[in-house]
């Protein structure tokens, strides 16, 4: 008894369907079949969804090869993060931007490709590679002054950049979304202020880097006057940093009766060197933190902090760099972003969230 065979769709498992296939069962040209399969925004849309509907039947693939050769298009972006893999998969800021990014950049219906500086002459070579690489465009997280060689590079071959953050090479016009760094952290100082705190300290981020001499901006000029330099301290943006800044800090004024730490694992690391000094927070050292990550709400204190939105920044400089490298794709709007539409920087606001810890 011969065994009956399930039916198959034309083209699947008698060979790779290709657009002639594809047109005849669609009924179509097989020009049309590749204005939608490179996402032609001028085809009907009822011609399209015919169109698409013959492409899973088949099961249907580009040859993206071949089709890069022809749009100069890759469909791929590069996400470039100017630290090492642990600071990466350690800090949750970058695990943010990252589901941002990927999230905005899979609903257009491209691909990314992670790259990871471990150390600075990294960074050279991944600039090398961007140059020459087949890619639709370059997005860069955690850019460094003086050591970051990727702005200048992009610029020179005119491959489209959008930065996290603000820029810190100013000599490079680059398009960029940005947290409010200035106004968050004069937040923060501001509410040390009005829980009635007179020597607040800061443990500021690395003097390299934007979001760290933004935060630090922003808490000198809500102090004013009462601002003490020597009630400043940098760390790197990690636990550790916080915890060795904070002692700094303690052995020079022990008096210290507020803390405002410019990012939350800094302030972790502040509340250990706090806790092992015999200082209690809230009681005799308030502390507030920046970012607001997901463990702010389980430190011990709970952590009073500023809340930025990482995941919508992701989103929107994604958003920004297919606006300026894809201008063929529709690009989304709504969702708490920011038009992209015809601009160069995007500001997100952020704000204050009070818990025990100040």
């Amino acid at each position: 008894m011969r065994m009956a065979l399930p039916i198959r769709p034309a083209g699947r498992g008698t060979g790779r369907p290709n657009l002639e296939q594809v047109a005849a069962v669609a009924g179509v040209s097989r020009a049309t079949v590749s204005r939608v399969v490179n996402r032609v925004p001028s085809v009907d849309p009822d011609t399209r969804a015919r169109v698409e509907k013959a492409i899973d039947e088949m099961g249907y693939v580009p040859n993206h090869a071949a089709r890069s050769l022809v749009t100069h298009r890759t469909d791929t972006i590069a996400l470039v993060a100017a630290e090492p893999d642990p600071r990466v998969f350690g800090d949750p800021f970058f695990s943010a931007i990252i589901r941002g990014v990927s999230q905005e950049l899979m609903d257009a219906g491209l691909q990314t490709t992670l790259l990871m500086a471990q150390s600075y002459p990294d960074l050279d070579r991944i600039q090398r590679y961007l140059r020459t690489a087949p890619l639709d465009g370059v997005l860069l997280i955690s850019e460094h002054a003086d050591h970051d060689p990727i702005p200048a590079a992009m610029a020179a071959a005119g491959v489209p950049l959008v930065i996290g953050g603000r820029p810190v090479q100013t000599d490079i016009e680059v398009p960029y979304v940005d947290n409010d760094n200035v106004g968050g952290a004069r937040l923060a100082a501001e509410h040390l202020v009005a829980r009635g705190c007179r020597r607040i300290a800061t443990v500021a981020g690395p003097e390299d880097m934007s979001a760290a001499t933004d935060r630090l901006d922003g808490f000198r000029a809500a102090l004013g006057d009462a601002f003490d330099p020597a009630l400043v301290e940098h760390g790197d943006f990690t636990q550790t940093g916080g915890e060795s800044a904070t002692e700094q800090l303690l052995e020079r004024s022990a008096d210290i009766d507020g803390l405002f730490a410019a990012s939350d694992l800094m302030a972790f690391g502040a509340l250990r060197a706090l806790r092992r000094a015999g200082r209690r927070v809230p009681d005799d050292v308030a502390v507030v933190g920046f970012d607001d990550i997901p463990l702010a709400a389980a430190a011990e204190p709970p952590l009073t902090t500023i809340r930025q939105q990482t995941v919508r920044q992701g989103r929107a400089m994604a958003r920004l760099l297919l606006s300026i490298a894809r201008p063929d794709l529709a690009v989304a709007t709504g969702d708490g972003i920011p038009d992209v539409n015809g601009v160069d920087r995007i500001v997100l606001p952020v704000e204050l969230v009070v818990r025990e810890s100040a």
